[in-house]
């Protein structure tokens, strides 16, 4: 039995042994097929941007790199020497573990400059937001507030509500307690259930117009903090009550 179970023991090493060297070989396949992309000549950046501009558009330059530090420091340098009006940096939020998500962020912002706009592509959640602004940026799209409320989900300060839930059947309340938006102003969680349990589309629409104003309200709180110096009290307190429910947040784009 000792010997029996020493294999399986080695077995089970070999196959650990051959998993990590597999994830490293498609590591560094990914990085060769992302360095030509970052190192192809930029020089026709600038004459695009002079011949297809008119007086009311702007032209951002996108870092790229994947999860490459060198490559994201690199692709930003390249970009800022073509003088775009701002800078967007590409790439994240495809998949990839927040913490590789933030640290791309963070490899590039200390090259960008503090003169001009930069854009996190794609991004994000409530929370990310708060850590990307806290990082650097200025401006996000995404996709969330509208995707998540054709599914019946709504945002709130604590969190995610999941409308379609049985919890929320009777209950009179607002979907967010002070919100001002027409949604929670004219009609309860428990109607709004009815709703989008009925198919009506009307439920639909008040969810995504509550979940347009949470984000815009909650980027005018942040340029209030901000302003007042209490940004990272206000990014800490919100970023430790929210909480995700019931949610599947890997598709952004």
């Amino acid at each position: 039995m000792r010997t029996v179970s020493l294999r399986l023991r080695v077995r089970g090493a070999k196959r650990e042994n051959d998993n990590a060297l597999g994830e490293t070989v498609q590591t560094m396949e990914r990085r060769k097929r992302r360095t030509p992309n970052i190192e192809r000549p930029t020089s026709n950046g600038k004459v695009y941007q002079l011949s297809t501009l008119n007086s009311n558009q702007l032209l951002f330059g996108i870092v790229q790199g994947a999860t490459f530090d060198d490559l994201r420091r690199q692709s930003a340098q390249a970009i800022v020497d073509l003088d775009f009006d701002g800078y967007a940096i590409g790439g994240v939020s495809v998949g990839e573990p927040e913490e590789e998500m933030m640290r791309a962020v963070e490899s590039a912002e200390p090259f960008l400059p503090e003169d001009k706009p930069r854009y996190a592509m794609g991004l994000g959640t409530p929370p990310q937001m708060l850590e990307m602004i806290a990082r650097g940026m200025d401006m996000f799209d995404c996709v969330l507030p509208t995707r998540l409320a054709r599914n019946g989900t709504a945002f709130a300060t604590t969190g995610t509500l999941n409308l379609k839930n049985a919890e929320f059947t009777l209950d009179e309340r607002p979907i967010e307690e002070n919100c001002v938006c027409y949604a929670c102003s004219e009609f309860s969680r428990g109607y709004i259930r009815h709703l989008i349990k009925a198919e009506e589309i009307l439920g639909l629409r008040l969810i995504t117009l509550h979940n347009l104003h949470f984000y815009l309200d909650l980027m005018r709180q942040a340029r209030c903090e901000i302003e007042n110096g209490t940004f990272d009290q206000f990014r800490k307190a919100f970023v430790t009550g929210y909480k995700t429910r019931d949610v599947d947040l890997t598709e952004r784009i």
